[in-house]
């Protein structure tokens, strides 16, 4: 299973939180923007570009990295953790990443 269905798959759920936590809803659209941000996915236009899927692979990846340096458990609540893979897992969906027809990197040339 690749990196960001193995993220979607487990984090998903989570946004029917998004009904009664509104401060979740607020700091997963904060790591959204962050992550769109670090991705360089931003545009001139008033909506930004969908991610490229090998980019957000390549970030998720270095992310769960990072976790598993840590010894990372997700806990009961919302920690920065769980707000980011829930964020990058809204991006995923958001921009349909899983299928072939969703963005991937531009071809060279």
């Amino acid at each position: 299973m690749s990196p960001l269905a193995r993220i979607s798959s487990s984090y998903a759920p989570r946004f029917a939180e998004f009904a009664f936590e509104p401060a979740f809803v607020a700091a997963v659209d904060q790591h959204v923007a962050e992550i769109r941000e670090r991705l360089a996915a931003t545009s001139a236009g008033l909506v930004p570009r969908p991610p490229h899927r090998e980019d957000l692979t390549d970030y998720a990846l270095g992310f769960l990295d990072a976790l598993d340096e840590i010894d990372w458990r997700e806990p009961v609540g919302h920690d920065y953790a769980v707000c980011r893979l829930t964020a990058i897992s809204w991006l995923v969906h958001r921009h349909d990443l899983l299928t072939d027809t969703g963005p991937t990197e531009p071809a060279a040339g």
